[in-house]
């Protein structure tokens, strides 16, 4: 009975660790405490959520690790300012992302149907007809966790040879990187809180702070793809290298 005691605390400390980053996630992606806000002292954070004050600075740190937060020596935490910058992405592989990280990568398609191109997908594919596409969405997985969750429409007028590919076997990142030659590609960045689906998915507590990406390419013949990867917040960083610019 004592150990089951015992399971059930750590169970306990675990689930309000995660209630605690939550809702201060919340509260910065959401805009409610804006860049420069004070975050409650440790002290007041185990108070109000009656844990011990490890638990509040484990919280602070990750947070801190993050970049969501900056912490001040004898001043306390604040909310880190935005970083914008404009930098060159490279199109890489989640696999070689994944394995970069000495972790063990494996990917399942979720979803694979030929659909027509509705509005939304127009817009997204930057096309104006009334095109056909592949749609697929693949889950991928770093150590047996949920990585990241890849929602991707192909151009079949673009890539016909997309429509008999069997994406469960090679997933569709990898396979267009190997045979299309893009020419050129177009990222955007942004953050989301997921939604009860996604949550599900990426298995994290609806409403959690996630990283989106997503990226249109382009080659000679006109629009390739254009794909959303989206990662909890805690499981990927942008790194872009620049130099001076020439005077």
């Amino acid at each position: 009975m004592t150990g089951e005691k015992e399971i059930k605390a750590t169970r306990a400390v675990g689930t309000l660790h995660q209630k605690i980053l939550g809702d201060i996630e919340n509260n910065i992606v959401s805009g409610e405490w804006p860049p420069g806000y004070r975050i409650p002292f440790e002290v007041e954070l185990a108070k109000h959520y009656n844990v011990s004050r490890m638990t509040a600075n484990k919280v602070l740190t990750q947070l801190a690790n993050a970049g969501l937060i900056e912490r001040r020596k004898k001043s306390g935490s604040f909310v880190a300012q935005p970083r914008n910058q404009a930098a060159i992405l490279e199109i890489y592989d989640i696999e070689d992302e994944v394995r970069a990280l000495n972790k063990d990568y494996h990917f399942r398609m979720e979803e694979c149907r030929e659909r027509k191109t509705v509005a939304t997908d127009r817009l997204r594919l930057s096309v104006s007809g009334k095109e056909k596409s592949i749609y697929v969405v693949c889950l991928h997985f770093a150590d047996g966790k949920p990585f990241c969750l890849e929602e991707r429409l192909i151009n079949l007028k673009t890539v016909p040879q997309a429509k008999d590919m069997d994406f469960s076997t090679v997933s569709p990142g990898k396979w267009l990187i190997a045979q299309i030659p893009w020419t050129a590609a177009e990222h955007r960045i942004s953050a989301q809180l997921a939604d009860e689906q996604l949550a599900r998915r990426l298995e994290i507590p609806p409403q959690s702070a996630c990283l989106v990406v997503e990226r249109k390419t382009w080659d000679v013949s006109g629009p390739v793809t254009s794909v959303r990867f989206s990662y909890p917040s805690d499981s990927h960083a942008i790194t872009a290298r620049f130099a001076p610019a020439s005077s």
